[in-house]
């Protein structure tokens, strides 16, 4: 029971709220000057400026101007709308026409593009909270929003959690308008659909999805677009807690939602039939559907060669093995299989070992948990000493546990590889996964030897392949296994060769090329 409820679908315990109705807003501009202060505490930073606008005829009408100082810079709202009534017969014609002066203003005095009249008081708050300036008009049950978002912002630099070799050295900012316009620069197609919702009862984030039209399977689309509106929770303040809520399983130490904050990974992503959730706030984009072979390629392996880029894939599965299995085969080989070590390597061991008060397993252990230790208190610490301290660190006591006669040196060259292992795997959650395996792994083999380690491998295979990523299987194209995708797979062949898109994940246009012709479609006569 308690593991059907962890397999379930965190979105579907969410119970649905029956629906407020919308306060409408008043005609009296000071009501609703009134409604606004006391529904943000008499804040400071809301900035309200009131004056008439001259229609030309010698009359006037009352004009407020409503924004959030910091985030909205409401100059050219101000500069528009203090004009001289001389110079603008455009707005005295309306008015004599009929029209009502909101209307009047828009189409005659404000001249910015993002422009929209909203007539509730919830897209009053929701438009002054998110840098918008808002003009009141009296008499008038309607209000302008207009985009003036303006704020400081980190502004586009290189990716500071995944390296750069070769490629683009621009990453996403916690702007999401600055992320959108870095991944519309790569891909200059009308089909590239973006849809913002908010999210969050509290913070009201804005939330974006994109992709590519035609390229993409509209179920994939459907479910992420369902997924998204059944997030019921106060606040969104990363792209994490929308992972927690949108992914597939959460009794999985592996991870079903893709994380990067690289423009170029996205658009690939995209390129290939996949959907971008966007978080305004944060510069990690999550893409989905994410299968196992995803967290173990990066996008170098598409600026390089394809045989250099085939190498080092190949390389880091060997390191992921390594970085899962090191310990525990040492420990099943040195606890229960010594006749398959090598009589002068056995020797060897057995002499490192004698006076060590532990066995091998608890050695491990040991080494692991203070490596795990070192490793973290080097994230946590200033950058500055953080590196220093963990490198130094596990010098320091690898070698006085020796010293000691805690530990023997083969432990510590074991502990050292799996760990320099594990940082060759790129995605850093599933890292984080295999190093979580590795002392599950390493409990079988301190049990039952090499017997425990293979029945914890087939458990782990059976489990990878029963995960689902947003409808697609975890393990494609291994499990099932689709020959014709095994082209970017283990190996990468040339990029003229990959004609066509993974198949579980787009399933509406496959081929990646378009019509040969003779003529160039782009030369005129």
């Amino acid at each position: 029971m308690l593991f059907k409820s962890l397999q379930r679908n965190p979105q579907t315990a969410a119970p649905e709220q029956p629906a407020v109705p919308k306060q409408l807003l008043p005609t009296d501009v000071r009501q609703t000057i009134r409604m606004i202060q006391s529904r943000t505490g008499h804040s400071t930073d809301i900035l309200f400026r009131q004056f008439p606008v001259p229609t030309g005829r010698g009359t006037s009408f009352a004009v407020t101007v409503v924004y959030l100082e910091g985030m909205a810079d409401a100059t050219p709202i101000l500069d528009a709308l203090l004009f001289d009534s001389k110079e603008n017969h455009a707005l005295e014609q309306r008015l004599a026409d009929h029209e009502d002066p909101l209307t009047a203003l828009i189409h005659s005095v404000l001249k910015i593009g993002d422009i929209q009249q909203i007539s509730d008081m919830d897209s009053v708050y929701h438009a002054i909270l998110s840098g918008d300036t808002v003009v009141l008009v009296e008499g008038v049950a309607r209000a302008i929003a207009a985009g003036t978002k303006h704020w400081k912002d980190r502004g586009v630099t290189e990716p500071s959690t995944q390296t750069v070799i070769r490629g683009p050295r621009e990453g996403f900012s916690e702007t999401l308008r600055t992320n959108t316009m870095l991944i519309r620069r790569k891909i200059k197609n009308p089909g590239l659909w973006l849809e913002t919702m908010q999210i969050g009862v509290v913070t009201q984030t804005d939330v974006s999805i994109m992709y590519i039209d035609g390229i993409v399977n509209p179920k994939v689309v459907a479910e992420v677009r369902q997924r998204l509106n059944k997030i019921n929770i106060d606040a969104i303040l990363e792209s994490a807690y929308v992972e927690e809520w949108v992914q597939d399983s959460t009794a999985t130490p592996f991870p079903t939602v893709y994380n990067t904050e690289r423009p170029d990974v996205v658009a690939a992503g995209l390129l290939e039939g996949r959907v971008a959730i966007l978080v305004d706030g944060t510069p990690f984009v999550l893409l989905v559907p994410a299968l196992f072979t995803n967290f173990v390629q990066t996008a170098e392996d598409y600026y390089q060669r394809a045989d250099i880029s085939s190498l080092l894939r190949m390389l880091r599965y060997v390191c992921l093995m390594i970085s899962m299995l090191a310990p525990s085969a040492y420990i099943a080989a040195t606890t229960f299989h010594q006749e398959m070590i090598p009589t002068s390597l056995l020797t060897s061991i057995a002499a490192q070992r004698e006076g060590i008060p532990f066995p091998a397993f608890v050695e491990a252990m040991l080494m692991e948990i203070t490596f795990e230790i070192l490793r973290e208190a080097g994230v946590r610490m200033p950058r500055a000493i953080g590196q220093a301290v963990s490198i130094v660190g596990a010098l320091v006591i690898g070698q006085a546990a020796v010293e000691a006669g805690l530990v023997g040196p083969a432990m510590v060259i074991i502990v050292s590889i799996t760990a320099i292992s594990n940082f060759v795997i790129p995605s850093f959650s599933m890292g984080i996964a295999i190093r979580m395996i590795r002392f599950l792994l390493m409990v079988l083999a301190a049990t039952f030897g090499l017997f425990g380690i293979m029945v914890g491998l087939i458990a782990l295979v059976l489990h990878l392949c029963s995960l689902r990523s947003f409808g697609v299987p975890y393990m494609a194209p291994f499990a099932p296994f689709i020959i014709e995708d095994q082209k970017d797979n283990l190996f990468r062949l040339p990029l003229w060769m990959q004609h066509t898109r993974p198949r579980l994940v787009n399933q509406s246009n496959m081929v990646r090329e378009q019509a040969s012709s003779n003529e160039n479609p782009l030369r005129k006569n």
